[in-house]
């Protein structure tokens, strides 16, 4: 039999497992070529690189000989990081949760040699404990099941494919004003009075749905909408799931007061985040919103760029084994440290042990009341915590997830009037465009180093970096960005949907044992509701009835969802209310030479156009002359860039100054 083989992989969550004495696969056909050649079941081990159960399991089995030689002997391995493989995770994460009612990470399924899920579960210990029982006693079962029940395996994962795989009829319907009031009101139920945000612990950052509050705030004025925002917001960034030394948000809070998180660092989670915060001080000014936003850009460009010029997909939760080593801090290490300061941070932060083993996450629960202080403090501490074991960076390129973080970082560059944040989403989207998508047009999920990874990608990468390449289009004029949108979004269309279904995986890549396909949005927006999005916003660029419809089937499918379970449909509510407030078109035209003082103020008229404008809203830009079908035939008003405010293509009267252009996204509301 080989070793292990995870050491040509690009994924670092697969690297982190290259040592292992378990001779591990990467998913291939193959795999299941060699469980049927010696007749052995496959085991099937998911995860991904900030997982800390998943680091525990490695540790207590996988990198045990004993443990390890028994799987090799018994069953074909085979690693999976989720993040580069979501349809496999997608797929197989189904079946978990149908047959234990629950899911999880690390995921650990068994197979048949023809990829059939016979036995699912999550996390098994090493030892027994809490009436668990221990992975070396789920191991011998099966092996025994495999050598005296095989009929009974095999029917089993037959039938799990069946009931899965059969596709019923998908609900649909109209993601219309109706429905946009009635999210509102089923998420004031959700909504939680005393600590804000929506439901019990853990608590995660619910980006999408403040998103569509957000538009829904600014289409109808509801005070509730923007009420239940800015508790949300508030809290989250003043509690302990904040980084209050360094900026950026963890993935979630353990508790429902977020103090205490779940330590790792999501490239989705930030991003998603930095827009929310960018469009709430673009509607309110909140000095706390625009602190937010600049800090998590800043987190997004210091702790998650990679030399290549793309973001990095996490920062684990654990150091050194522990979890949240490298954030938390105990009062005789504050009082080392700090001296006559220590009293004054250890009451501003909550130091209260709120914690483990007498340690604290920081928190801010109100401005200091001497910033200068605080700011002294808090380079202290940074520099203190520079000592510390940095924790491991999951540096993978996600397609999508830079797609997300290019979106945000164009509109709070042009919003918050920081250019360093545009360069950088260039910078992503150049890296995304010439080592992700090759020359038949197919875009890979992943990349590291600046090397493609093997999976295709699935359908939120397509969609999530095609609006990032019309964002870029409307704030660069750089209509390069609107023909590769068109080019990926005709892929989808060709490749990603059938019989008016949106699905996850193309029709040209691997088969696997069901096509999976879901419209929920969970910890980042789903494939459909990111589709809906950008074809909306094709559509309103090129005036395509095509892609409109094509938004128009993707939000259907959402709409069953948003209609009865809101916290699950945020992205594709925000696009439906994008809709209902238009939906808008702007075009901003400047000069050919291009000179700032002969053409007018084209960077107040394109801050003016992304910050007043339903959030959202197409933007596009360019010289006199441009082949963008939106900007076509429009041009100059005395020499000086200008604006047009439109619907459908019909336009009103061009604009020259920002101010005018206030008004007139004004009167619209």
């Amino acid at each position: 039999m080989a070793s292990n083989e995870l050491a040509k992989s690009t994924s670092p969550y697969l690297w982190q497992h290259a040592d292992n004495p378990v001779h591990w696969r990467e998913w291939s056909e193959g795999v299941f070529e060699e469980a049927r050649e010696r007749d052995v079941p496959v085991f099937l081990s998911v995860g991904y690189s900030a997982c800390h159960w998943c680091h525990v399991m490695a540790h207590e089995s996988f990198e045990d000989e004993v443990t390890a030689a028994y799987l090799n002997e018994n069953f074909v391995c085979v690693k999976v990081d989720r993040e580069e493989r979501p349809d496999v995770d997608a797929i197989y994460m189904q079946a978990t949760v149908a047959m234990t009612g629950q899911g999880g990470w690390p995921m650990s399924v068994f197979l048949t040699p023809g990829a059939e899920p016979f036995f699912c579960g999550t996390y098994f210990p090493s030892e027994p404990r809490h009436g668990m029982a221990t992975f070396r006693q789920v191991l011998e079962s099966l092996v025994n099941a495999w050598q005296t029940k095989r009929a009974d395996i095999d029917k089993v994962g037959r039938s799990v494919v069946e009931q899965l795989g059969a596709r019923g009829a998908v609900a649909e319907g109209a993601l219309d004003e109706a429905t946009l009031e009635r999210a509102v009101a089923l998420l004031k139920v959700d909504f939680d009075p005393v600590d804000a945000g929506f439901g019990r612990a853990p608590k995660f950052p619910p980006s999408m749905v403040l998103d569509f509050l957000l538009r829904n705030h600014r289409r109808t004025g509801s005070t509730e909408a923007l009420e239940m925002v800015a508790r949300t917001c508030e809290r989250m960034a003043r509690g302990g799931m904040y980084d209050q030394l360094a900026g950026g948000f963890a993935r979630y809070s353990v508790d429902g007061q977020w103090v205490v998180p779940h330590f790792e660092k999501m490239l989705y989670d930030n991003a998603l985040l930095l827009d929310v915060y960018t469009q709430w001080w673009a509607i309110t000014e909140e000095p706390l919103a625009e602190r937010i936003a600049v800090e998590t850009a800043h987190f997004l460009l210091a702790e998650l760029r990679t030399p290549e010029g793309g973001f990095a997909s996490a920062l684990d939760a654990d150091t050194e084994g522990e979890e949240g080593r490298y954030y938390v801090w105990s009062p005789a290490e504050l009082r080392e440290l700090l001296g006559g300061d220590a009293d004054w941070v250890i009451d501003l932060c909550d130091v209260t042990g709120t914690f483990e083993q007498g340690t604290s996450v920081l928190q801010l629960r109100q401005d200091p009341d001497d910033l200068g202080r605080w700011q002294k403090v808090q380079a202290v501490l940074r520099d203190a915590r520079r000592g510390r074991t940095y924790p491991g960076r999951d540096d993978k390129v996600v397609a999508a997830w830079n797609g997300l973080a290019i979106t945000g970082l164009a509109r709070a560059g042009v919003v918050l009037g920081r250019p360093v944040y545009v360069e950088a989403a260039l910078a992503a989207a150049e890296l995304v465009r010439d080592v992700h998508l090759d020359q038949a047009g197919i875009l890979r999920r992943t990349s590291r180093d600046g090397v493609a990874g093997s999976a295709h990608g699935v359908l939120e990468d397509y969609a999530a970096y095609a609006q990032a390449c019309l964002t870029l289009l409307g704030v660069t004029g750089n209509p390069s960005w609107l023909e590769l949108a068109q080019t990926l979004l005709d892929r989808v269309l060709e490749q990603f949907v059938a019989d008016g279904i949106f699905y996850d995986t193309a029709a040209d890549a691997e088969t696997l044992v069901w096509r999976p396909q879901d419209a929920t949005d969970n910890a980042s927006p789903s494939g459909v509701s990111l589709a809906a999005e950008a074809f909306t916003t094709l559509a309103s660029v090129t005036g395509s009835a095509r892609y409109e419809a094509a938004a128009q089937q993707a939000l259907q499918l959402s709409a069953a969802i948003a209609g009865r379970a809101p916290r699950f449909a945020g992205r594709a509510l925000a696009v439906a209310e994008t809709i209902a407030a238009g939906p808008l078109e702007i075009a901003i035209i400047r000069g050919v030479d291009g000179r700032e003082g002969e053409e007018g103020d084209f960077a107040g008229l394109l801050r003016v156009a992304v910050r007043e404008s339903p959030w959202g809203t197409a933007v596009a830009s360019g010289l006199v002359g441009s082949v963008v079908p939106l900007l076509e035939g429009r041009g100059l008003v005395g020499g000086q860039a200008a604006a047009f405010v439109c619907q459908r293509f019909t336009c009103r009267l061009p604009v020259v100054l920002p101010e005018d252009l206030r008004r007139e996204l004004n009167a619209t509301r």
